[in-house]
């Protein structure tokens, strides 16, 4: 049998590669895609961002349900958790989505490979299904495979009772004791979701606070609302071993007794996915993090070799991945490699939600860039008093000579929504006084940040 040939191979078929699939397939190149894992969508869809929100939507409603209703004159009578349902319809919501994108391949006319792809030299993958080998020809290769979670020195995940946001997307029953490992993202969310289901949660982290790389004032004061919500954090607290003991799990600290607990978390970030690709037979060197070195346009040390996502330098993010497969294949097509940096919005998903997007205060200041700030606190926001949601606030940098928006931070109900409205106006280089200016119906939570935005120039109008 003839090798099949494509225009474009793509390894990993995450939100950037199968984004970058199907763009490149609008384009007209004959596109095929290599996924090992039997459902298309990744780890963001399969095991990451879906499933995740999935069960923080859930375990807010049950929240909700046993402690905010009273307020809204709603007597709910006697609350029960039935998490196998619970668990039940995240599944159900993974599933739906994973159809689709195969849906989208149909569609698309992507030709999809099961099974491990690797670059056996310059033009050509070869996908092995466990069963046999199938070699494939590439006019061009372009890696996508994201990333796995990040191993933490001394502590061995069994894949149950000491894990990683995996299993943690998947407990059979709510854990007595669960200590989370790391303060970021994904320690936050499920320890989140299972505080609210009636776990204990402890979170360690090494650092001194808590979302590195957050606005600090935001993260500071996100972590007083989730203490308030029943989280417990002990900072600087650097975890130097893990084990199952006696029926329960053991975790030790550097110079603090060691904790009892019934579940680990481990979730101190997370590591690019270059192993085993075959880099070294087109003479790809990944850097000592493990990343892929690419240029301005995406493409790799190898002739008609790219990589995008998790893969690359950059925040580890589906959007992102997002971005930079359509820019790439785009360019591809003899356009413009496009991907603006300083626009991507990062969110949280906890209650209530952090997000940001630009450059943070603490950045400005080590840069000796000259601002302004506006604050304006959700207390004050009409629309946030009927939601029951007043905590938090919303944050502007401007440039103190131009105005020009350089950071917008926000910590409040649906901030990952709000979010957008910022990375839009510092898209098109807004000054805070556009966003002042412009008109927002009443009452949103969006006047919160039109309020900011005023309070730049000390003009807030309901503080």
């Amino acid at each position: 049998m003839a090798r099949p040939e494509h225009d474009l191979v793509v390894i990993g078929a995450g939100p950037g590669g199968y984004v970058a699939a199907i763009r490149a397939a609008q384009l007209g190149m004959s596109v095929a895609c290599v996924e090992r894992e039997p459902a298309l969508g990744g780890t963001c869809l399969r095991i990451g961002c879906i499933p995740s929100k999935a069960l923080l939507e859930s375990s807010a409603l049950f929240a909700q349900a046993r402690r905010g209703l009273a307020a809204h004159g709603i007597g709910a009578g006697e609350v029960t958790l039935d998490l196998p349902a619970m668990l039940a319809r995240k599944e159900a919501t993974v599933r739906a989505l994973t159809k689709g994108v195969e849906s989208l391949f149909r569609k698309n006319r992507i030709t999809r490979y099961a099974g491990h792809g690797s670059i056996a030299g310059r033009g050509e993958v070869v996908v092995d299904d466990g069963r046999r080998r199938t070699a494939v020809g590439a006019r061009r290769i372009l890696i996508a495979t994201g990333s796995a979670p990040a191993p933490l020195p001394g502590v061995a995940t069994d894949g149950d009772r000491i894990g990683t946001s995996t299993e943690a997307l998947a407990y059979p029953d709510v854990p007595g004791h669960l200590v989370v490992v790391g303060a970021g993202y994904i320690g936050l969310e499920l320890g989140s979701v299972w505080r609210r289901l009636g776990a204990r949660v402890t979170v360690l982290e090494h650092l001194d606070r808590i979302l590195p790389g957050m606005d600090a004032e935001i993260a500071s004061e996100a972590q007083r609302v989730l203490e308030r919500q029943g989280l417990e954090f002990r900072l600087q607290s650097r975890v130097t071993g893990a084990r199952v003991e006696g029926g329960a799990c053991v975790v030790e600290c550097e110079g603090a007794e060691p904790l009892r607990c019934d579940r680990v978390l481990v979730a101190v970030g997370r590591r690019p996915v270059t192993e085993g690709l075959g880099l070294e037979t087109v003479g790809i060197t990944p850097d000592e993090q493990g990343r892929i070195p690419v240029d301005e346009r995406f493409a790799t040390a190898a002739p008609d070799v790219h990589a995008i996502g998790d893969v690359i330098g950059g925040p580890m993010l589906a959007h992102k991945a997002m971005d930079e497969g359509v820019a790439c294949v785009e360019a591809m097509a003899g356009g413009i490699a496009q991907v603006d940096y300083d626009t991507v919005p990062a969110v949280v998903y906890t209650s209530p939600e952090i997000a940001s997007v630009g450059r943070t205060e603490e950045e400005l200041q080590r840069a000796g860039r000259e601002y302004r700030k506006g604050v304006f606190p959700f207390v004050a926001n009409g629309r946030a008093r009927i939601l029951g949601h007043t905590e938090g606030r919303v944050k502007v940098l401007a440039d103190r000579k131009t105005d020009r928006v350089l950071g917008v931070h926000v910590l409040g109900a649906h901030a990952g929504d709000l979010i957008a409205e910022a990375a839009a106006a510092m898209a098109f280089g807004a000054s805070s006084e556009d966003i002042a200016r412009t008109c927002h119906a009443h009452p949103t939570l969006a006047e919160a940040l039109r309020e900011a935005a005023l309070a730049v120039d000390d003009r807030a109008l309901h503080v």
